[in-house]
């Protein structure tokens, strides 16, 4: 081990800053385990191999939960730290003699299941912390942000459309409604990734309604470029606050990557087992190999690199049609534009 951690502190930089105790943390268990793979006195009965197994399992984990606790150290450096120890062992052991095949291959293979063991757990136990920071920081920012968009609430009040100081606020609020959108898809986000399933609350919903109003506040925003098509009343059953993130997700990236000054079209009609919601633009074509990333999260298109975001709007789109039993796809090729389409399924509602 003071071989190991003589190369180790001049080899990996995240060493330097740790004490020897701190520095070697299992590798003492480990190499004890290995130490009682490779003897010849002790019987190797299958219920020996399966908790030596075992115990081998919790010794790699622990280095690499230790590990990534340090802020210095990354995935290549926790490996490299097995590399030289595997060196180091083959060194200290054919100063002796030479080691036999069998031995040479069960240190290789021991080192090879601990360097997996290690890694695995620390690439899980950094997306745990960061996924704790993430949380606590959104839900930390949830408060400001409050107050921010109650006292531009009460500030609108005191001016009329078309007022100069109406406008700004206006802007304003819209930052703030987006700042706080942004916020609540990180929490979701680290929901889904954590295996959680959104709580959504249902109610009965008119569709078309639903859509208007979003639209209404989507005109406000961005002047007027929204145009609806239906058929008439829609009614289901759905949360409507986060259809409505569905179709305002799905609305602003629109506006974001379509063709300026073009009005975007939200149609809705229904069938006797389906309704179906198509949000088109006008534009560019999506690339089909762009499409295949769309809706997975923080993944963003060439195109998108430039916009701002966290890149989960489509990420948590999906997600939420889905919740609702629905589906999400796209249609896009050149001189078409580009189509968004939520499908959701008929609720049959019993008759009062």
């Amino acid at each position: 081990m003071q071989l190991w951690e003589e190369r180790a502190r001049n080899e990996v930089t995240a060493s330097i800053h740790q004490d020897s105790l701190v520095l070697q943390d299992s590798l003492p268990q480990y190499l004890g385990q290995l130490g009682d793979e490779l003897s010849t006195k002790i019987d190797r009965t299958p219920a020996r191999i399966n908790a030596d197994k075992v115990n081998s399992d919790r010794i790699g984990k622990q280095h690499g939960r230790e590990r990534a606790g340090y802020a210095d150290y990354s995935m290549s450096q926790l490996i490299f730290e097995y590399h030289i120890l595997r060196q180091v062992i083959f060194q200290v052991l054919e100063e002796e003699a030479p080691l036999e095949v069998r031995d040479r291959d069960i240190i290789i293979d021991s080192i090879e299941q601990a360097v997996n063991d290690a890694a695995t757990q620390f690439s899980q136990t950094l997306r745990d912390i960061q996924e704790l920071f993430m949380v606590t920081l959104t839900h930390d920012l949830r408060n400001p942000i409050n107050v921010m968009k109650m006292g531009t609430h009460l500030i609108l009040r005191r001016f009329e459309r078309g007022d100069t100081h109406f406008d700004i606020s206006v802007r304003m609020l819209n930052a703030i409604e987006r700042l706080d959108s942004m916020i609540q898809n990180l929490l979701d986000a680290s929901r889904l990734r954590a295996g959680q399933k959104l709580k959504l609350t249902f109610e009965a919903c008119d569709l078309e309604q639903l859509v208007y109003e979003v639209v209404e506040d989507l005109n406000f925003a961005y002047v007027d470029r929204f145009v609806v098509v239906s058929e008439g009343a829609i009614m289901t059953e759905c949360s409507r606050k986060d259809l409505q993130r569905v179709i305002e997700n799905i609305a602003t990236n629109a506006v974001k990557y379509g063709a300026a000054d073009t009005p975007i079209t939200l149609t809705l009609h229904q069938t006797a087992t389906e309704i179906c919601l198509k949000i088109h633009n006008e534009g560019l074509p999506i690339p089909p190999d762009a499409q295949s990333i769309l809706f997975q999260q923080f993944r963003r298109t060439t195109e998108a690199e430039e916009q701002t975001g966290w890149g989960l709007g489509l990420f948590l789109a999906k997600n939420l049609t889905e919740a609702h039993r629905g589906t999400i796809e796209v249609e896009s090729t050149e001189g078409q534009g580009t189509s968004f389409i939520i499908k959701l399924p008929v609720v049959q509602r019993e008759a009062i």
